[in-house]
């Protein structure tokens, strides 16, 4: 690990609240990436913003854009199509990626465009203030919803699966082997690859629910029946087929203008 740290980190001291899963996820991304051994200036890390957004940037010493909150997506989708021979990865949480930036993550994975996508769910806006997040589980105390939530949350899975996504994936910080080789599968993946990690938040949503990261982790536990899981969540591979991706489909258009003089 420590050979990744030099390889992949940038030495900074890290804001992660105590209990976080978000240091995990950024171990489990430098193993993945160095496992792939593809050349690290072919990689874009793309992130808005939100705990999970602080990731790449500025802790890995890589390319990183931190954009403007709920607009990763959309960032990454300009770069991809700039130059589709960057590997773009976007690091976005429930409330970045699926509340203020939902209309962005539907409309990525209905075009196919070749990004991955690591949505990290903690049930909650974590960063600013512990709000109602579109994943919280219904009843849940938040700072909005202090009688407990009465939406029933997104399945992100389900919604980026129904709009058109071509690899998906939903893994916990408490499957890291699991996590690595998913992360791998995703960047090589021709489409759009999306993948849901589940991570505990014990400043915000565990305390003012009175979760451990005792009790996240039996919540979190794939071997527990869906009666058990309060979150009813399977884990795995969820989809995984092939598609027209959308860079390539712009080239082909490309083709076809420049053959009738248009371009």
């Amino acid at each position: 690990m420590i050979n990744l740290i030099k390889k992949y980190s940038r030495f900074l001291p890290h804001k992660f609240c105590p209990g976080c899963g978000n240091g995990i996820i950024l171990n489990c991304f430098m193993r993945a990436i160095d496992q792939l051994d593809i050349d690290p200036n072919s990689y874009l890390c793309v992130s808005g913003i939100g705990c999970s957004s602080w990731i790449p940037s500025p802790y890995l010493n890589l390319d990183t854009f931190h954009t403007v909150h709920g607009r990763a997506i959309a960032y990454a989708t300009g770069a991809k199509v700039a130059n589709k021979k960057l590997n773009v990865i976007v690091f976005t949480g429930d409330g970045d990626g699926a509340g203020i930036g939902g209309n962005h993550l539907i409309h990525a994975a209905r075009r196919n465009i070749n990004l991955t996508v690591f949505l990290i769910n903690n049930y909650i806006y974590g960063m600013t203030g512990g709000q109602m997040a579109p994943t919280t589980p219904k009843n849940s105390i938040t700072s909005t919803s202090v009688f407990g939530s009465p939406e029933r949350p997104f399945d992100l899975c389900d919604l980026v699966k129904s709009a058109g996504a071509t690899y998906i994936a939903r893994w916990s910080v408490f499957q890291p082997r699991q996590l690595i080789k998913s992360m791998k599968e995703a960047i090589l993946h021709k489409g759009f690859a999306f993948i849901e990690i589940l991570s505990p938040c014990p400043t915000e949503f565990g305390r003012r629910n009175q979760l451990s990261i005792k009790d996240y982790l039996s919540l979190f536990d794939p071997k527990s029946s869906r009666e058990k899981n309060k979150f009813k969540t399977p884990f795995g591979i969820l989809v995984k087929k092939k598609s027209p991706e959308f860079c390539d489909i712009l080239d082909q258009i490309k083709k076809i203008a420049s053959k009738k003089g248009d371009i």
